[in-house]
């Protein structure tokens, strides 16, 4: 993934981070930014991440200010709307449904996972989120713009996860020993179809 492309299309992420908390919003800001990624818009609720994306039925009232978002990182607990209600909102529109959306939560309820990721979430991120996660994820929109690359146009391909496919590999947990605990609990992966 070392190629020019990949480092220009880098640059060229934009992440759209979800959180009630001032201070994760902002850690969450910084580590983006910190692996590479050009834009981050960060709201504070889940009503303002509709009206930034314009599904609040009202004329856009935030807009896009014409940067394309390839990435919506989620606070589960929030007041208003949870992460899970944003979720299912973005994933019943036909324009927005394939952004990939990443759930963050600081509590490790299976149930809230399973339910979160059968909705389409991308991934569900345990509390507090660290560079590697975010690094990670980058990588995986990364790959499939490489991927895509080949064939002429830049497309997410984020929902081929066929077995074989490298991004299903990506996402299948990890099993190595040498893994550290709190590596294998930061990150709760969608699980193998």
């Amino acid at each position: 993934m070392g190629s020019d492309c990949s480092s220009v299309v880098a640059e060229e992420l934009h992440v759209l981070a979800v959180d009630d908390s001032l201070v994760d919003r902002k850690v969450i800001e910084r580590l983006l930014k910190i692996s590479s990624c050009k834009a981050v818009t960060a709201v504070e609720s889940g009503r303002r991440a509709l009206q930034y994306l314009g599904l609040d039925g009202e004329k856009s009232s935030v807009g896009f200010d014409g940067l394309k978002v390839n990435l919506i990182m989620t606070d589960y607990s929030m007041p208003g709307m949870t992460g899970y209600e944003l979720l299912k909102k973005i994933k019943s529109s036909s324009n927005l449904r394939e952004i990939p959306v990443v759930i963050m939560s600081s509590e490790k309820v299976l149930a809230r996972i399973d339910r979160c990721l059968e909705e389409g979430a991308q991934e569900f991120l345990v509390k507090p989120v660290n560079l590697s996660d975010v690094k990670r994820l980058r990588d995986i929109i990364l790959q499939g713009y490489e991927n895509d690359e080949d064939k002429g146009y830049q497309k997410r391909k984020l929902q081929d996860l066929s077995p074989t496919s490298s991004l299903a590999r990506d996402l299948t947990p990890l099993k190595s020993a040498s893994a550290s605990a709190s590596a294998q609990q930061s990150c709760l992966k969608r699980p193998r179809l």
